[in-house]
């Protein structure tokens, strides 16, 4: 048996810049899903693939950095 060795899975760091408000349900949704409740709140997840997906749905709204 060997040892797992984890991944180092990648972050992303979101902040929300415009509101959701006068949006689409479906995108108001998917920024509450993210967490993000405030304007200018930042969060860090990890960069699976539903994350970007989300993010990718909102890029309008949120600004996305990559953490290392």
């Amino acid at each position: 048996m060997g040892l797992v060795v984890a991944e180092k899975t990648k972050k992303l760091q979101v902040q929300l810049i415009r509101s959701p408000l006068g949006r689409k349900p479906k995108q108001r949704r998917t920024v509450k899903a993210l967490g993000l409740r405030r304007l200018r709140q930042v969060i860090v997840v990890d960069a699976s693939p539903s994350v970007l997906g989300m993010v990718r749905m909102v890029s309008h709204l949120v600004e996305v950095k990559e953490i290392n």
